[in-house]
């Protein structure tokens, strides 16, 4: 792959860093970037989904990115999965966040779980219906989203989900709402987390009863309602989502009933994995910069404004910034394990909070640096800004909660608590 096509530096910061595989999948990734990008103000502007790229990706083999190639799939693993999201989210923010959405599913069934521990009764019934997922991606084409939230504090990790699921014969009935749920009426199945009420039982469960479950969008009962008129990551069409006493039968499973809550705890990294996109965003910025500074833009008059001091030390700014996002980006994607020790779990913290704030930054310093013109809609800029600043408010990881809880690690050990103070 060629990583410096007109003046473009490579997603991965070292190009010789990465494997044969990584390069030829970024460079799957480039060859359709461009087009991405010409459709992103478009999507934008009229809230639409970008079902063109969908298709480009889908002819490209590229949603069968995280699905083993034993299955026939593109196989990446983890840190591959997370430089090739990078390299998409330069071209289009809202292809890239929902990209993740469909992606992030094959990767809870798939690396997750085989580190997780099932009888084997269990572990064979789980790879029976994965591989079930598995061929609808690769056969089929069948795109997946994953609506978490609920706007409570399940989104944060904090209470079970309010979305419920009953056992009944061959499968589940299952009610509740989830809103921001991107690919609302474009995705076929909506991989999403509930409840599994214990049977008998006098309440409702725990976190512990969490059901990681994929809805078939056309389940009589599914339903997407209201408007999606948001500042930013417009074209994910995030809608609300409700179901309705939906029947789901038992291989929609994603995880075996209860493990999502061990899935979480013990591969946190998963979590992270929206960092991907607002790091492609601040990558976005920073080339678009660039570029208009030395007037290699398409159209562009040849008036270089390179000469200015003000500009050189804004662009040398942008550039540490961009460093510090990628050094911590790639360190927390490329050391991503199970049972992470406490450095590692503070690193991770650290690494999503970094890119999360740091990609709207260095987009505001784009536009401070660009001037005038960078507020119009003809240019990318104020779309990427407007992007960028929806990364720090996602749960589960808002930029304030990557914050308190990286805090409190740094300070507290698992279990301890505050001494009492004598007055």
């Amino acid at each position: 792959m060629a990583c410096d096509p007109d003046r473009l530096s490579c997603i991965a910061g070292d190009a010789q860093a990465l494997t044969p595989r990584q390069r030829e999948l970024i460079a799957r990734i480039a060859a359709l970037g461009p087009r991405f990008a010409a459709r992103a103000a478009g999507h934008d502007r009229d809230a639409s989904f970008p079902a063109e790229n969908f298709a480009e990706l889908r002819a490209a083999g590229l949603l069968a990115l995280c699905v083993p190639e034993a299955a026939g799939g593109l196989g990446a693993d983890f840190p591959t999965y997370m430089l090739v999201a990078a390299e998409l989210g330069r071209w289009c923010g809202s292809t890239a966040l929902a990209f993740n959405m469909h992606c992030c599913p094959m990767l809870w069934a798939g690396l997750a779980a085989d580190q997780l521990s099932m009888d084997d009764a269990q572990r064979a019934e789980h790879q029976r219906i994965r591989a079930l997922h598995q061929r609808r991606i690769v056969d089929d084409g069948l795109l997946y989203a994953q609506p978490f939230s609920e706007g409570g504090p399940a989104s944060a990790g904090s209470a079970p989900w309010g979305t419920v699921a009953r056992r009944v014969d061959g499968g589940y009935r299952i009610h509740g709402k989830k809103i921001f749920a991107s690919l609302a009426g474009a995705a076929d199945r909506y991989a999403m987390l509930c409840t599994l009420e214990p049977p008998g039982a006098a309440t409702g469960g725990t976190r512990r009863d969490a059901l990681y479950i994929a809805v078939p969008a056309d389940a009589p009962g599914v339903r997407v309602v209201g408007d999606w008129d948001a500042l930013g990551m417009r074209a994910t069409v995030s809608r609300d989502l409700c179901f309705d006493d939906v029947f789901v039968p038992d291989d929609a499973r994603l995880l075996p009933e209860g493990l999502y809550f061990d899935a979480v705890a013990r591969f946190p990294y998963m979590v992270a994995t929206l960092t991907a996109t607002y790091l492609g965003i601040a990558q976005a910025a920073y080339d678009f910069t660039t570029r208009y500074l030395r007037a290699e833009l398409p159209g562009m008059p040849p008036v270089k404004r390179r000469m200015y001091p003000t500009k050189q030390a804004d662009v040398a700014e942008m550039r540490i910034r961009l460093e510090t996002m990628r050094a911590l980006f790639l360190q927390t994607a490329r050391e991503a394990r199970f049972d992470p020790d406490r450095d590692a779990r503070q690193r991770l913290f650290a690494a999503h909070y970094t890119v999360m704030e740091g990609s709207n930054e260095l987009c505001r310093l784009a536009i401070r640096t660009c001037g005038g013109q960078s507020v119009l809609k003809s240019w990318p800029l104020e779309r990427l800004y407007r992007d960028s600043r929806c990364g720090s408010l996602m749960l589960p990881w808002t930029a304030e909660l990557c914050i308190d809880r990286l805090g409190r690690d740094c300070l507290y050990d698992d279990g301890e608590g505050d001494e009492a103070i004598e007055s």
